[in-house]
């Protein structure tokens, strides 16, 4: 896979923008493994999943499964996708440094039901420094402005920080607090994908995604984190986000 890729320009864009977009990235050969690996993990291993790993927009409705953790911890098809794939080479080409596998997660936004995914930037979760990370996020089926795409601020990645706030968002529980201003509204930019294709982006860049409006279409894909070798994770701050947010969550039923 990683053969066909011009490498280069992925990088460059990656670099340049804080993101890279690749069509095609996964066969649809490889979607359907996918989703049938994804199928048995959900019917099989899921009850047997830590509840802080399995979120639902509300708990007691199995069809409102919204975000899976951890996918690589906890079965053998998806750790491998994780750590020996076109994936992790390619987030060592993007970041230009060995990595860390950090995080592998299914989401899904439900018809009518998928909210919006606030404006945020994920090095905000992350409590690492450098902030030298990368996520991925493959469409598992055709996202479109209808059922939420993904929506970038190309650059932002060379700028700081911005200030974030709690949102009461499931699974993205922190949002930019002074979003939007004029520039993110006159550079913001939307990626729909069909099935397959590979959405990269830095950790600082800023990035959401609208609801999920279609009346009978889901919104499923699969997400990877890596960290670059160097980054440190300030565990501190990191248990005090995890506590506050596990406390959140357990407050209105939805873990």
């Amino acid at each position: 896979m990683m053969a066909q890729l011009n490498t280069e320009h992925f990088k460059n864009q990656f670099d340049s923008d804080g993101l890279a977009f690749i069509p095609s990235f996964q066969s649809q050969l490889e979607i359907a493994d996918i989703q049938n690996n994804l199928d048995r993990v959900i019917r099989i291993v899921v009850p047997t999943m830590p509840p802080e790993h399995v979120f639902y927009e509300d708990k007691q409705e199995s069809s409102s499964l919204k975000q899976l953790q951890n996918l690589h911890l906890h079965d053998d098809y998806f750790n491998q996708l994780m750590n020996d794939s076109p994936f992790r080479e390619l987030a060592e080409t993007l970041l230009g440094a060995k990595v860390v596998c950090k995080n592998m997660q299914y989401f899904n936004k439900p018809p009518k039901t998928g909210l919006a995914t606030p404006a945020h930037q994920d090095g905000y979760y992350f409590k690492i420094s450098p902030c030298a990370a990368v996520t991925m996020w493959l469409a598992l089926e055709l996202v479109d402005h209808e059922n939420g795409c993904v929506r970038y601020i190309p650059k932002s990645h060379l700028k700081s920080m911005r200030p974030h706030g709690s949102t009461g968002t499931l699974g993205f529980s922190q949002g930019i607090t002074d979003f939007p201003n004029a520039e993110d509204t006159a550079n913001e930019v939307a990626y729909p994908a069909q099935s397959g294709d590979l959405l990269a982006h830095h950790a600082l860049t800023i990035h959401r995604a609208t609801a999920n409006h279609s009346p009978n279409r889901t919104r499923k894909a699969i997400g990877l984190i890596y960290y670059r070798e160097d980054a440190k994770e300030d565990l501190k701050a990191r248990a005090a986000y995890k506590s506050q947010l596990l406390a959140e969550m357990n407050a209105k039923q939805r873990i």
